[in-house]
C-alpha cells in the first residue's frame, strides 16, 4: 500500500473521531467543548489529507478520482468504527452502500 493511501486512512479515523467523537466521549458536555475537540482533531486529519491529495495530484490523479478513493476509504474506516466503537449493529445496506461506490470507482477510473 502507498503512502497517499496510508494517510487517507489515518485522515479518515480522526475525521471520524473529530465528527463523531463528541457523541461518544463528550455527551454531556456544552456544544462550544464539543467543537474544538472536533476542531482540535480535525487538524490532525488535515495533516494527513492534504499531504495525501498532493502525492496523489502529483502522481496524475484527478480531483475527481481522489473524492471517489476519499468516499471508499471513508467507508471502510467508518463501518468498523460504527460498530466496535459506537456499538451500532451492522446492517447489510453498508454492503449495498459498498457496491454502489464500487459502480463509482468504475465510473471514475474506466477511462485510464
Amino acid at each position: 500500500m502507498s503512502l497517499p493511501f496510508i494517510f487517507l486512512i489515518i485522515s479518515n479515523c480522526f475525521m471520524t473521531l473529530a465528527w463523531y467523537g463528541h457523541l461518544k466521549f463528550l455527551h454531556n458536555a456544552p456544544v462550544w467543548q464539543a467543537i474544538l475537540f472536533g476542531w482540535a482533531i480535525a487538524l490532525l486529519e488535515y495533516s494527513f489529507m492534504i499531504p495525501a491529495t498532493r502525492m496523489l495530484a502529483q502522481q496524475g490523479w484527478s480531483t475527481g478520482e481522489m473524492k471517489i478513493t476519499q468516499e471508499v476509504v471513508t467507508l471502510i474506516v467508518f463501518v468498523p468504527f460504527m460498530i466496535f466503537l459506537f456499538k451500532q449493529p451492522f446492517k447489510l445496506d453498508y454492503l449495498w452502500a459498498g457496491c454502489c461506490l464500487l459502480g463509482c470507482i468504475y465510473f471514475v477510473f474506466r477511462n485510464q
